[in-house]
């Protein structure tokens, strides 16, 4: 079996691609439903603001590859035409690769944004918890979860403008210089929502919440410190407003350009800042033509993670380097995974064999006593499991699957594994592999 990732990320696809196929948190279990119907049942759909990627189990990567695509295109109502070239296909260790320098934060638009993690977390969780996860998703998801966790601990990685969210506080100190005296409106309450909120409220003059969910504007509110709107009021809110962070979860857009100007038919002349980091947006592009108002989304911040990725270029070449070798562990462990059935079934063999000479020679060997018995018993097992050794660490050692198909097809036929009388062993393999617990 191989694992196939498919996907689209801010590396390949601006903001407008990707909040055509984006999923919400709530329509992940349908769209894995989907998958499971076009034969991909073993997936994990990973869908940020900034990506949106298929980590599947299949056969034959090629043929799951395109069946993802066709079922992302089809569920989201967009044309293959419009998000073919922003796609990106990978497998076994270049699929790893990709996955826990994500969950390591490499791979993000802040280098090192911490709040990755747990989204590849929540990411698996639905998974697993919706339709069930088989044993080379949960190690993969597993090694992702200990990368992440290790690069943060054993780097200086995390340290600095490592969010989307702090990214934005360093964007309007640049603006305004000083943010003591502002006031700052958040849309929404969601974590991207809520770290803004711990990022910028020491820094302004007042905070104000806005979003549909009333509880949950005022846990947030009173978790910074904050006031409530209600959403209905929340152009009222901007009235006074100098920031404005919107990161709802909203499939429509919340404030456009008409909202906007009333708001400031309604204030002093100032300047009022405005960050998008919704997918799909929350503002409409046309805010930004509008005199007075700086808005930017989250691909504007491209400047702040390239200054940031330079100053952190050694803690990115060590958690490189962590990455690379957690890829190798779980590649070695992928190869020999696909040794198992030939080895259980070589072994299952070359024991029946043992027993079938040790009942032949019993007659010989009555005169012996139990513990000579035994020890006869002993020392053939011993001797299979030396022979044996090699050729299966051999095995499981090599590289890639035509090589590993031709060598096991090779050892099937002179060992006649494949005959009736090795189906018990092949059996026994095959509940190994299904029993295998979650790494």
């Amino acid at each position: 079996m191989h694992l196939v990732l498919v996907g689209l990320s801010h590396h390949t696809a601006p903001v407008e691609v990707r909040e055509q196929i984006g999923i919400s948190r709530s329509m992940v279990p349908a769209a894995l439903d989907k998958l499971a119907k076009d034969g991909c049942d073993d997936a994990v759909l990973l869908s940020t603001c900034n990506r949106t990627e298929v980590y599947a189990v299949a056969a034959d990567p090629l043929s799951m590859g395109e069946r993802i695509v066709s079922c992302l295109a089809e569920y989201r109502g967009v044309s293959r035409d419009d998000i073919d070239a922003s796609l990106y296909v990978r497998t076994d260790a270049d699929a790893a690769r990709h996955l826990f320098r994500v969950a390591a934060g490499l791979d993000s638009l802040v280098v090192g944004e911490p709040e990755i993690l747990g989204q590849v977390k929540d990411a698996y969780k639905v998974a697993s918890e919706e339709r069930g996860t088989g044993s080379v998703i949960n190690r993969l998801f597993h090694g992702a979860f200990a990368i992440g966790k290790r690069v943060r601990t054993d780097t200086g990685l995390a340290e600095g403008a490592v969010s989307l969210s702090y990214a934005a506080r360093t964007l309007a100190r640049k603006i305004f210089g000083d943010l003591g005296s502002l006031h700052m409106v958040v849309f929404g309450a969601g974590e991207m929502a809520r770290l803004s909120a711990l990022h910028f409220h020491q820094h302004v003059a007042s905070l104000t919440i806005a979003t549909r969910r009333q509880d949950r504007a005022e846990a947030l509110a009173g978790e910074v410190h904050g006031r409530v709107a209600n959403w209905e009021s929340r152009l009222e809110a901007l009235a006074n407003a100098d920031i404005l962070v919107s990161a709802t979860g909203a499939t429509d857009q919340v404030l456009s350009g008409e909202d906007m100007r009333r708001v400031l038919a309604t204030r002093r002349r100032r300047p009022m800042f405005v960050v998008d980091l919704a997918v799909p947006r929350d503002v409409a592009p046309e805010v930004a033509s509008i005199e007075e108002v700086f808005l930017y989304n989250i691909d504007d911040l491209r400047g702040i993670v390239e200054e940031n990725l330079a100053r952190r270029k050694d803690a990115v070449e060590k958690a490189e380097r962590l990455v690379n070798d957690e890829v190798t562990a779980w590649h070695g462990w992928l190869r020999s995974r696909a040794a198992i059935p030939t080895v259980v079934a070589l072994r299952s063999r070359f024991e029946r064999v043992r027993q079938a000479e040790l009942e032949r020679l019993a007659p010989k060997i009555a005169g012996l006593g139990p513990d000579a018995r035994a020890r006869v018993d002993e020392i053939t097992r011993l001797m299979i499991e030396k022979l044996l050794l090699t050729p299966t660490e051999q095995l499981k050692a090599i590289d890639d699957h035509e090589t590993m198909d031709a060598y096991s097809s090779a050892l099937r036929r002179l060992f006649a594994l494949d005959d009736d009388s090795t189906a018990e062993g092949e059996r026994a393999g095959a509940a190994s592999r299904q029993s295998e617990p979650s790494q």
